[in-house]
């Protein structure tokens, strides 16, 4: 499992029996296409070895909590379990661990679905819900009571936290470990019936309370929680601890291989307990006093993702929203896929990113800019170019006639001959971003200053011949004169300009808002806090700046979600708050690539 990935449940039984034919984009041996990866390699040996997955399609799940809306550190997790499949030809579920009623909603559950399928990972009809389980393992607790293997406690949370002992120290047995089957039985039946208040009983798995592996110290199965259930209602007052039921859901689904982080690993000899005290006693033929063996999965784990600036706690990122420091789980600063997507993130590029950053078994922190420049790449393929102007200054030329429109070609995309041109209008009075003229020029400054010629994108050179400046010294309006004969940005006699810079026409610009995101966060780990504070004080105090813009009139209409490169800015994408003639672009990402400026520096130098 990931970060917060638990189980969840389905209608069907295991119908895991496909024969064991490679993929066919797999090399004969069973081996995945792609660079092979631990995780890969231990797959492949699985169906090379036969031994228990001997006949089984390789079979995985992606299985969320519905407690929250996924973030970037679950397409990680998702990218892995679904790409597993998708290389040995095998299965995928979508599985909603949904065994804790109290911090669960459909609005989750919703969120989640929408997410898994924009980022590709198809699951088709194979969508379960942990919560169809329950009489199923329900029944198998039942047996493991009778077997002697689990007992009812009266010990309430702090008082079995105590008995547990500690990583050097061991527990001890709890008074109530030696009940009677039937005792235990009875007292299992009236918790589900809802005889008894939270927390006061709970029923535990009998394994060895001075285990080195605190997990394996007499775990929690079930506990007593009064409380309604998205799906269930009021038809059970206990429910299964993650532990007890993500083993027992693999089973009933058929996985063959359980894919988690790294934090499971010391869960993993607990995984392997509850599936084989539930064996012992049964048969393969099931001849045995217990019927049939159930399906006993692999779970392997793999490091999950650490970003910078970046926060993955799901209990966090509900805090940031409760609190008002972001406008909800779809925030454009927020890490959700939700938010990225609304941001202008593509699947391609997310998908690009989790590739990039492989599978390993060490915990490692990844700079946010690798994400950052999947993104560029793929959007520079795909985003159609558009001129804006998010500082606007007033130009007027002189020597253009007044009244004339004139409509100039501009280039879609120059990465796409098939994208092709469309037209823009020209005329007297435009507007230029505020950053590209200097009345007193710096060195090394060469776009618009007095008596400078600068080109104007698909236009005409221009030179700067006089300001007008308001009360207090700022300029306001820059007057040029054109060249007409440099029309479409080249000059007849040869002479060359320094600077091209871009520009809307005044009288068709439309008006639009552009929200220009900074990271949520101060510092690259949001958990390093000053003494005394904690992660909350890293709280970027203004991550949002919104600007009143111009945009060409071809971005009146635009879509939501659509996404353009503002020709020098960046790229944007068209926000759901848009309107007609009043849109919004978020900006998904600058232009600028501080990941490919720091490959080439380490690049090896081409003799």
């Amino acid at each position: 499992m990931t970060d917060n990935d638990k189980p969840s449940t389905s209608n069907t039984n295991n119908t895991n029996n496909a024969d064991n034919t490679p993929p066919a984009n797999a090399p004969a041996d069973g081996a995945a296409r792609e660079s092979v990866d631990f995780i890969r390699q231990a797959v492949a040996e699985d169906l090379k070895n036969g031994g228990r997955f001997h006949g089984l399609k390789v079979h995985t799940r992606f299985p969320p909590e519905p407690n929250a809306y996924l973030h970037i550190g679950h397409a990680k997790a998702m990218g892995v379990s679904f790409g597993v499949a998708q290389d040995f030809g095998g299965l995928f579920n979508l599985r909603f661990d949904d065994t804790n009623p109290a911090k669960e909603e459909q609005e989750y559950v919703d969120a989640i679905i929408e997410d898994v399928r924009w980022l590709g990972c198809e699951f088709g009809e194979r969508l379960f819900f942990g919560s169809d389980y329950f009489e199923r393992t329900y029944a198998w607790a039942v047996e493991l009571i009778k077997k002697g293997k689990a007992y009812v406690c009266d010990l309430r949370g702090e008082e079995v936290s105590a008995y547990r002992g500690t990583l050097t120290a061991p527990g001890k047995n709890s008074p109530f470990r030696d009940r009677s089957v039937e005792e235990n039985l009875d007292l299992f039946a009236r918790m589900r019936a809802g005889e008894f208040l939270d927390g006061a009983r709970t029923l535990r798995a009998k394994i060895d309370m001075a285990s080195p592996n605190i997990n394996l110290r007499d775990p929690v199965m079930y506990r007593i929680l009064h409380t309604e259930h998205h799906r269930q209602g009021n038809a059970w007052r206990i429910y299964p601890m993650y532990d007890w039921a993500h083993g027992l859901q693999d089973s009933i689904e058929g996985i063959t291989h359980s894919l988690c982080s790294l934090e499971y690993e010391n869960h993993r000899p607990l995984y392997d307990w509850f599936i084989d005290a539930i064996n012992d006693g049964r048969t393969d033929d099931g001849s045995g006093p217990w019927g049939k063996k159930i399906h006993h999965p692999r779970q392997i784990e793999f490091a999950r993702l650490n970003m910078t600036y970046t926060m993955m706690s799901k209990r966090r990122l509900i805090e940031l929203v409760r609190s008002g420091v972001v406008r909800g789980f779809d925030d454009p600063r927020m890490p959700t896929l939700a938010g990225l997507r609304r941001r202008g993130y593509t699947p391609q590029a997310i998908r690009e990113f989790t590739k990039r950053i492989g599978i390993n078994k060490n915990d490692s922190v990844v700079d946010i800019a690798l994400l950052e420049h999947c993104l560029r790449e793929d959007l520079n393929k795909r985003a159609a170019r558009r001129m804006a102007v998010l500082r606007p200054l007033k130009l007027v030329i002189d020597n253009y006639p007044a009244g004339q429109t004139e409509q100039l070609d501009a280039i879609n995309n120059p990465e796409d001959a098939a994208a092709g041109t469309r037209t823009v209008p020209f005329s007297r009075e435009l507007y230029i971003e505020q950053e590209d003229f200097m009345e007193v020029p710096v060195k090394g400054y060469f776009r618009l200053s007095p008596g400078m010629e600068v080109r104007l994108r698909y236009a005409y050179f221009v030179t700067c011949v006089s300001v007008e400046k308001d009360t207090a010294g700022n300029v306001t309006v820059v007057h040029c004169t054109y060249d007409p004969a440099t029309r479409g940005g080249d000059s007849p006699d040869g002479r060359k300009v320094k600077a091209t810079i871009h520009w809307v026409s005044a009288p068709h610009a439309v008006p639009a808002e552009v929200r220009a995101y900074e990271p949520l966060f101060t510092k690259p780990d949001p958990d390093d806090a000053p003494e005394g504070m904690d992660w909350r004080a890293n709280i970027r105090e203004n991550s949002l700046e919104a600007l009143r813009a111009f945009v060409e009139p071809s971005l009146a209409g635009a879509p939501a979600g659509e996404k353009f490169q503002f020709e020098r800015l960046g790229y944007f994408c068209v926000d759901p708050d848009s309107q007609t003639n009043a849109p919004v672009f978020n900006r998904t990402v600058s232009l600028k690539d501080s990941w490919a400026k720091e490959q080439k520096k380490t690049a090896p130098v081409k003799k």
